[in-house]
């Protein structure tokens, strides 16, 4: 197996995308956040002290991809030409903490590029999640951060990718 982020010396590069074709390409990732049942009502009431938790968690989320570059080394800079952040109140979980609330986010990244959008779906998704607790920890120090992962992937050169 060739290892592409590595020079003859072993070096760490960023992988040359200059010979790749341009074509369109997507991915979508997902996480959930497990709160207290008195977190999870203030957000749905939107009475949290801070604000409205989903909308600024949206725009982080949307602001997170835009600047996967620079915070994960060796990744390009994406001209992005679609980043959506939709959340899912999801509420009692029968297999998770029955103390536990849940709240699943969704990014959905896209671009017209010669490299994939995984990681922008990701860390999108991650920053999210990260809002969500950050806007809600003087009432919720015990939230969960759970089952983040890419759900699909579009485009590229190693195909398309779906989560079974």
């Amino acid at each position: 197996m060739e290892f592409t982020h590595f020079d003859g010396s072993g070096n760490a590069v960023m992988v040359d995308i200059g010979e790749k074709a341009v074509t369109r390409r997507e991915a979508s990732a997902q996480g959930e956040i497990g709160v207290s049942e008195e977190c999870y009502q203030k957000i749905l009431e939107g009475s949290m002290k801070k604000g409205d938790v989903l909308s600024v968690a949206r725009i982080a989320g949307i602001m997170g991809a835009k600047k996967t570059s620079e915070i994960i080394p060796l990744c390009h800079v994406i001209s992005l030409t679609k980043v959506a952040v939709d959340f899912e109140m999801i509420g009692e979980r029968k297999d998770r903490n029955p103390k536990k609330r849940y709240i699943r986010a969704v990014c959905t990244v896209r671009c017209e590029g010669k490299t994939g959008v995984e990681m922008e779906a990701l860390t999108g998704v991650n920053t999210a999640l990260l809002t969500i607790y950050d806007m809600c920890k003087a009432v919720d120090k015990s939230m969960e951060m759970t089952d983040i992962f890419l759900c699909r992937k579009k485009g590229g050169a190693s195909g398309d990718y779906e989560r079974a």
